[in-house]
């Protein structure tokens, strides 16, 4: 009777050792491909944005940033909005507009936090914009129409691009 329950035993065993197996070389020599999240949209030049309460004719220019204040790369781009906002105000045709999903306060703390100043903060859904994912920044023209988008945190050439677009150029000496 012992060398029957042994001999089941080490049946048992090596029968769990082979799924064990299995599932092993299942997960990490061969696994399975996850299908791709689908890709995110940009807003393409030319959409008109619907944005309640902004009079887009206030200035030649404005630069939408539409973050959220669980969005990582959104904080991780806090020094190139800094940066921005600093550009900025160097140029008065060329406003600057925070847009978040969260409530007006808590998007004025966020946006504090980040030590970024911004001349009005909106509350809108991001799909309501045509948004699909944050850090997305709209440069808008006075009619509400898009006229360049950037999508994610930006490397430093994008962000350069952006900047410049407030540079006043100096007259020529």
């Amino acid at each position: 009777m012992f060398k029957k329950i042994e001999l089941l035993a080490n049946v048992a065993i090596i029968v769990i050792a082979i799924l064990l197996g299995t599932v092993l070389v299942k997960r990490y020599v061969w696994p399975t491909r996850q299908p791709s999240p689908p890709p995110v949209a940009q807003i393409q030049p030319g959409t008109k944005i619907n944005l309640p309460g902004v009079d887009w004719e206030k200035s030649k220019q404005t630069l939408v940033l539409a973050l959220s204040d669980g969005c990582r790369f959104c904080s991780e781009s806090g020094s190139f909005y800094q940066r921005l906002a600093l550009e900025k105000s160097n140029s008065a045709d060329v406003r600057l507009i925070a847009v978040l999903p969260q409530e007006i306060t808590q998007g004025q703390t966020y946006l504090r936090k980040l030590g970024v100043a911004v001349d009005e903060v909106r509350q809108s859904t991001l799909s309501a914009m045509g948004v699909s994912g944050t850090p997305t920044l709209l440069l808008i023209d006075n009619t509400g129409t898009v006229k360049q988008s950037w999508l994610g945190k930006l490397p430093p050439d994008k962000e350069t691009e952006v900047i410049n677009l407030f540079r006043v150029p100096r007259a020529a000496s």
